[in-house]
């Protein structure tokens, strides 16, 4: 894409327009977590494979779009299921809704080609257990820049993966800021995951690609952030993992109430908080 690596190109991704697929996203998603009542169900979900899943993509008035499994007329409302066995449900008012199109998924989800990854700048940052503020604004400002990113999106990364806490490790092995994978930061050209400004210009690169691969639907870019792109492919949507289910809605909660400090007071100084 042209406007990579192009700090001074005008942003491609308005905040109006991520704010709007979050807060859509974030209607959705709480409709689509797996239920611990339900422990048969979720073993179902995790039998299926692509080619046993049939789903719709809903185009809505406003045009933004969901993906649901299948959908239904009930009592004048369009119910979309995420799920084949319809225990989980949202109802839209059909005249939110433009068009209703299936979705045809390939048969190996595998064969897709890869995707090039941009490599942040830094290559050989210093290494710190604390951050001021300032130094954690300014680091998400730049990544932000550089990748077409609102630095707010990912001060509400750092906060759900790390709590702004540079020498991070999960019990995975993520590690970092924004937790990053050692694998994905090799792919990223990170080389030392525990350098603040490297860390968050990965994280941004990734975030980038994810949103880049999913067309700006920030719930499935996140997903695919914390369950990674092949569980997101495999389900065709927010693959029913609960902690994922939560990771997404706390992002995007995040991010909400970020965005609405910022437009409540527009002259406040973001490096201080």
């Amino acid at each position: 894409m042209s406007h990579r690596g192009q700090p001074n190109s005008p942003p491609t991704r308005p905040v109006q327009n991520i704010l709007a697929l979050a807060m859509l996203a974030l209607a959705f998603a709480p409709v689509t977590l797996p239920t611990a009542a339900h422990p048969a169900n979720q073993a179902n979900q995790a039998l299926l494979t692509p080619a046993q899943q049939s789903s719709e993509h809903i185009l809505l008035a406003n045009g933004f779009s969901i993906d649901c499994d299948h959908h239904s007329l009930v009592n004048g409302k369009l119910r979309l299921y995420p799920h084949p066995d319809e225990t989980e449900f949202l109802d839209l008012d059909a005249s939110t809704v433009s068009a209703i199109t299936p979705v045809e998924h390939p048969s190996d989800a595998s064969s897709a080609a890869p995707v090039t990854v941009p490599q942040p700048d830094r290559i050989a940052d210093p290494i710190t257990d604390h951050l001021t503020p300032a130094d954690l604004h300014q680091m998400l400002a730049s990544a932000g820049s550089q990748h077409n990113l609102d630095a707010d999106l990912l001060a509400s990364v750092v906060q759900a993966e790390s709590s702004g806490n540079p020498r991070a490790v999960s019990p995975a092995g993520a590690t970092g800021l924004m937790q990053l994978m050692p694998q994905t930061a090799r792919q990223l050209g990170v080389s030392n995951t525990f350098a603040p400004d490297q860390n968050i210009h990965g994280g941004a690169a990734y975030l980038d690609q994810m949103l880049a691969r999913y067309h700006d639907n920030l719930a499935l870019a996140l997903a695919a952030y914390n369950a990674g792109p092949q569980a997101v492919d495999r389900f065709h949507g927010i693959p029913p993992y609960r902690e994922t289910h939560l990771y997404v809605a706390r992002v995007i909660h995040l991010f909400n109430q970020r965005v609405a400090a910022r437009r409540a007071h527009p002259n406040q100084d973001r490096a201080a908080e």
